[in-house]
């Protein structure tokens, strides 16, 4: 093909321009020639899959070699390209991402989804099938199903930001890559094209407009961790009101978030190379993938249930210091350790606050854990919850919630725990119920059921050193202990079932 082109060149050129455009031309041969072998180095394979949810969406995915992705621990990327819920910017914010993405060993796979128009399922169901396709190929694309990241830019990162905040734990992203993302759906904060292409008539219900407001919808602990990448001078998405906001969300819920916010570029800037400070993007986003360490493929989930202690009440940054995450350390990356705790959540389903009526339960049952550490019980005992509620209601609540856990295909090892000690409090939590009644109930339970019984109460130790001034809630070295209590729990062997001998018939 070179030859040929090559050759009408030279049949149109003037002699005297012979010598020049020859070597033009061979510049011009050898920079492609070049660049797909660049290319190839870092890619082993292209190809587009048509998405499950219509045949108008697609899947072009970009794998790299084995050699580079064993230095990446099976990463992949979705792409989510913008475009304002109208159109979609595939180049600058799709395709030309998969050689950055390559060469550091992180599969890519760009979405092509379809418009809304009006319902914002139809790009939702996109997204949520293509992050299960990822995860249902992860052995066939030598990928992580536990390493799944998104990134979306504009109204892309608008979709990318709602599957992080309300997609199942299936199709749930592990991390985000925001570039200048619509957050809010409010009109007059945001773009409104974007806006009346998601919500259409329901961009005039303030339901409608605050749940899908990705900055209002961030949960602690569920959402994950996210870098938000933008220009001060965006004029198309206001910086204030969208990025800053779902960065300020996740803050101060505790969550592991990062902003860069660049002088200028205004808003697109997506991979142009033209842009002031592409490079300098290119060189922070590579060090925030690689400082971000999640699990092998091969680790073990490990769910933390619990209330205001295990979701870290009072520890500052919860989702990095409190006691799950410090679990997660002490076990090493063999254990995938997530924390389902949710504040002020009773045991009992008489209660004021089941933490079965909560997501975090039904967030926990779809992550399918291999072990649930269940640490339930102070809220209980509080004077309205205990009398005439979860003193009946405590062993029916704990079988309930067996069940549910024993049902699940990942057959879970369950370990139920004493809740830690407490005393005077403003609060309502009764010490002498947690010892006299609490703890004897679960006791008991865990021996019928033959679960395992960690007892936290009395091996937590320095009481007046581990706490917090409320007496309730542990302190930095508090959520250690537990930890350390619960990783020697874990690092036991399990009681081996013993299977009930068959009568025999005579």
């Amino acid at each position: 093909m070179w030859q040929h082109i090559l050759s009408l060149v030279l049949s149109i050129v003037k002699p005297n321009h012979l010598y020049i455009m020859k070597k033009i031309i061979l510049t011009i041969i050898l920079s492609c020639v070049y660049g797909t072998f660049t290319f190839a180095q870092s890619t082993a394979r292209k190809f587009t899959l048509k998405n499950l949810t219509s045949p108008e969406s697609e899947l072009t995915v970009y794998l790299p070699t084995e050699q580079a992705a064993a230095k990446a621990n099976g990463r992949v990327i979705v792409d989510c390209p913008g475009g304002g819920y109208s159109h979609l910017s595939m180049d600058n914010e799709g395709h030309n991402w998969a050689e950055f993405y390559n060469e550091q060993g992180i599969a890519y796979v760009v979405l092509k989804y379809r418009m809304p128009n009006g319902d914002r399922n139809i790009p939702l169901n996109d997204a949520y099938q293509a992050i299960r396709t990822v995860r249902d190929s992860c052995r066939v694309w030598h990928i992580n199903p536990m390493n799944v990241g998104i990134q979306g830019f504009s109204a892309g990162g608008h979709l990318a930001s709602a599957v992080c905040t309300h997609a199942p734990m299936d199709a749930r992203p592990d991390f985000s890559i925001l570039f200048y993302p619509v957050i809010s759906m409010n009109e007059k904060a945001t773009h409104v094209g974007s806006v009346r292409g998601f919500l259409g008539d329901g961009r005039k219900d303030e339901n409608l407009v605050k749940e899908w407001s990705s900055d209002k919808a961030v949960h602690r602990h569920l959402t994950p961790p996210a870098i938000l990448i933008l220009a001060n001078d965006d004029k198309a998405v206001p910086p204030a009101t969208n990025a800053a906001a779902y960065y300020t969300s996740m803050r101060s819920k505790g969550n592991q978030c990062s902003m860069f916010c660049y002088p200028s570029g205004g808003h697109g800037f997506g991979f142009r190379d033209t842009w002031k400070y592409h490079e300098m993007m290119k060189m922070e986003l590579r060090q925030w993938l690689k400082d971000l360490v999640l699990p092998t493929d091969s680790a073990l989930k490990v769910a933390c249930v619990g209330n205001s202690i295990t979701d870290g009440h009072g520890i500052d940054m919860a989702e990095i210091n409190g006691y799950p995450a410090q679990l997660g350390k002490k076990l090493g990356k063999d254990y995938y350790v997530k924390n389902f705790g949710y504040s002020a959540r009773t045991l009992s389903n008489s209660a004021d606050l089941p933490y079965m009526n909560e997501p975090e339960w039904k967030a926990c049952l779809e992550w399918q854990p291999n072990v649930v550490v269940i640490k339930l019980g102070t809220n209980d005992t509080k004077p309205w919850n205990w009398e005439g509620k979860a003193e009946k209601d405590l062993t029916v609540s704990m079988q309930k919630m067996v069940e549910s856990l024993r049902a699940l295909p990942s057959n879970p090892r369950i370990i139920l725990c004493a809740p830690v000690p407490s005393k005077d409090n403003p609060y309502g939590i009764r010490d002498s119920i947690t010892t006299n009644y609490v703890i004897p109930a679960i006791q008991e339970f865990a021996k019928k059921q033959k679960l395992e019984f960690l007892d936290l109460y009395n091996n937590f130790g320095d009481f007046k050193g581990q706490m917090q001034s409320d007496n309730v809630h542990p302190n930095e070295k508090g959520v250690i202990r537990i930890a350390e209590l619960v990783a020697e729990k874990i690092n036991s062997p399990a009681p081996v079932q013993k299977k009930s001998k068959k009568s025999k018939k005579k």
